[in-house]
């Protein structure tokens, strides 16, 4: 496809750089993590520092409580997952949280005896899973003051002679000693939104040994282009007529305020247009945090319809293996070329399901559904027409928990 458009993108308010889009919100669309939105971008990028407190703590407890300087938007980010709805939601994923589940069990050898990290435990489940596993010790960290039920949750299920649950950012906390396990549920939407996988980082610097295991061990983003008629009709067709009064002046600001940001929605195989491209590969034992400050990208797809481009999806697998090569493609339409690749077929099948959690259109939803870049007006499309370009995916200077999209094609 030819350059119709040299770029995708929308004004931002004053201060906001464009061209430049973000994933509105984290997991549950609440209003408690509303301001995770464009429109409080600035308020939370004063950066303003909070007092050092001083920190209290008791030796026969087995919480660390740990109050340290935060940045404004770092503070709201930690106080949002005080809720308990996002961690039922996330633990209500049986998708997700089977996928762990099953992971440790199947890594079980290498976690029975030994010293296990969970980054940003929340609740605490993975690092229960991990003590069910036989740990011998496991350091459940957590920024926000869920970290306060989870140490009830430790001892309601007596592990508190295994698990010690640490409250704190896992930058600031101490940890004496080298650990052989670390596990964590990082991702966001797009994969790289939050910018937790920087934590994972910085844990495995510091505390994993030489030939730790790190779960998951290998994530994917990938993006296609896609057609979803019927929701863009929902979405803007409501102003073409109402009560028989032409409205469709309304529509360039319909189109603004529902198109301005990425959706989070889930679409199927019926809605993907070509077969995926691999956007980024992540290798968590090798990844550095300035590799993830800005993703950069080529694509090229081949229409498989005649039908309305509507935009782009992204979404995301993850692997709880050592990282494999070939990179096999996780999301396949039938009777496409990865059916007819023996190569890429043979890794494909060789993947056992219970070490992979896909978020892709073909498979059982997930909380994190996909993540959807709509075009304001679609793109008439031909079969096997070229659609070619570029993406970019860089951290926002005024707050790395927002992830900039800049898309030309």
């Amino acid at each position: 496809m030819k350059q119709q458009q040299p770029e995708e993108h929308i004004d931002a308010p004053p201060g906001i750089p464009h061209p430049e889009r973000r994933p509105r919100r984290r997991r549950r669309r609440s209003d408690f993590l509303a301001g995770f939105g464009v429109r409080e971008a600035q308020s939370l990028a004063l950066a303003l520092i909070q007092p050092k407190m001083e920190q209290q703590e008791e030796e026969d407890d087995a919480v660390q409580t740990r109050v340290t300087s935060l940045i404004d938007f770092d503070k709201f980010y930690f106080e949002s997952y005080s809720h308990l709805g996002i961690h039922e939601e996330m633990i209500k994923d049986r998708v997700r949280t089977d996928a762990y589940k099953n992971a440790v069990e199947y890594h079980a050898d290498s976690i029975r005896g030994k010293v296990v990290l969970d980054v940003g435990c929340g609740t605490g489940i993975l690092a229960i899973f991990c003590a069910q596993a036989g740990a011998k010790r496991v350091y459940a960290v957590e920024a926000s003051n869920i970290a306060l039920q989870a140490k009830s949750v430790v001892t309601d299920n007596n592990l508190s002679n295994i698990i010690m649950v640490l409250h704190g950012r896992l930058e600031d906390v101490e940890i004496n000693e080298k650990v052989d396990v670390i596990i964590s549920e990082w991702m966001g939407y797009m994969l790289l939104y939050e910018n937790m996988l920087g934590s994972v980082i910085t844990a495995r610097d510091r505390w994993l040994r030489p030939g730790g295991l790190i779960l998951p061990s290998k994530a994917t983003l990938y993006m296609t282009p896609f057609t979803h008629a019927k929701r863009y009709h929902e979405i803007i067709g409501f102003w073409n007529d109402v009560y028989g009064i032409d409205m469709s002046a309304m529509l360039p600001l319909a189109k603004q305020c529902a198109f301005e940001e990425p959706s989070v929605e889930t679409i199927t195989h019926e809605n993907v247009l070509a077969l995926p491209h691999e956007v980024k590969c992540v290798d968590c034992y090798s990844i550095t945090i300035p590799e993830l400050e800005s993703v950069r990208n080529k694509f090229k797809f081949y229409s498989l319809a005649k039908a309305p481009l509507h935009g782009f999806a992204f979404w995301f697998d993850v692997d709880f293996n050592q990282p494999v090569s070939p990179k096999p493609v996780s999301f396949h339409l039938p009777g496409s070329s990865v059916d007819k690749d023996p190569v890429v077929s043979t890794i494909k099948n060789r993947r056992d399901p219970a070490l992979l959690l896909s978020t892709a259109p073909e498979r059982p939803s997930t909380h994190w559904k996909q993540t959807l870049i709509y075009f304001y007006n679609p793109i008439e499309l031909e079969k096997n027409q070229l659609i070619e370009g570029r993406v970019t995916l860089s951290q926002s200077q005024d707050n790395a928990r927002f992830l900039n999209i800049n898309l030309a094609y």
